[in-house]
């Protein structure tokens, strides 16, 4: 049960991308499956979890966790794709770390799919479904096995870090991060710190960072100096800016490579489809 496994089913930010341009590293936005033994813990909805869920409902899955890091269009534009919700033997857990005093998951997901912006509201859906709101900075326990550790995160309508852990292993997921000052977030530092993979915002290069400052992301050099200072083993470029087709890619995880192996940080960047095992 120590095991974890992870794939990567959208990698991108902002906006899904589609064409020859985005085959190598993918274009649907961000959806990491984390299965842990026989239980499945997803974290956000991007247009990734279409397709993770019809692999989920062809293996008979009937119950899992789906926490979300924000609530941006990119992280949720897929639950009413997701096919699980469509069939009453199933339970899904939704979990939120930054809306326990606004409203809740339950209130958003009611807006998002709502007239005029959707031709159906989550009635439809046949699935029971379970709305968990927490305040960041508490630690989750979906099941016995597993301890998900969070924080809160530097983003515009606010946004939750999280580390998974079971036995030994453990990750951290923590997207649309932008940094307080030139100094890593402490309390990010100790989310991440000694995980076996660190899966971060790297939207940006530093050029572009210093003309975005104030959007809610990072540059990988950012992300790498997290990393370091946490003594993660393996940092994940993540978030993908839409405007980085394959080639532009291929370049930035080519410096980021090298300046993690100056830095003594194994780096490279989340492709669509990509699975590691903790």
């Amino acid at each position: 049960m120590d095991h974890i496994r992870l794939r990567f089913w959208g990698v991108r930010g902002s906006i899904a991308c589609a064409g020859k341009d985005y085959e190598r590293y993918g274009g649907n936005t961000p959806c990491v499956e984390a299965a842990v033994g026989k239980r499945t813990l997803i974290f956000d909805a991007g247009t990734g979890i279409r397709p993770l869920g019809d692999k989920l409902a062809a293996q008979g899955l009937r119950d899992v966790d789906l926490f979300l890091s924000h609530t941006h269009l990119d992280h949720i534009v897929g639950l009413p794709f997701f096919s699980l919700f469509f069939d009453p033997q199933n339970t899904i857990r939704l979990w939120a770390g930054h809306l326990f005093e606004t409203g809740g998951i339950e209130s958003v997901l009611h807006t998002m799919m709502a007239d005029p912006l959707f031709p159906v509201d989550p009635k439809i859906f046949a699935a029971r479904v379970e709305h968990h709101d927490f305040k960041a900075g508490a630690v989750l326990h979906p099941f016995e096995e597993v301890r998900v550790e969070t924080q809160p995160l530097n983003h515009p309508s606010g946004a939750t870090g999280y580390r998974v852990c079971c036995g030994p292993s453990s990750f951290a997921y923590v997207t649309d991060h932008e940094p307080r000052d030139a100094h890593p977030d402490p309390a990010i530092v100790a989310l991440a710190k000694g995980a076996d993979y660190l899966i971060t915002d790297t939207s940006y290069t530093d050029e572009e960072y210093e003309a975005r400052r104030g959007w809610g992301h990072a540059s990988w050099r950012q992300g790498l100096a997290i990393a370091k200072a946490a003594g993660t083993k393996t940092l994940v470029l993540f978030h993908h800016d839409p405007s980085h087709p394959d080639d532009v890619m291929a370049r930035i995880e080519e410096q980021a490579v090298a300046e993690g192996k100056r830095c003594g940080v194994a780096v490279f960047a989340a492709r669509e489809g990509m699975e590691l095992t903790l």
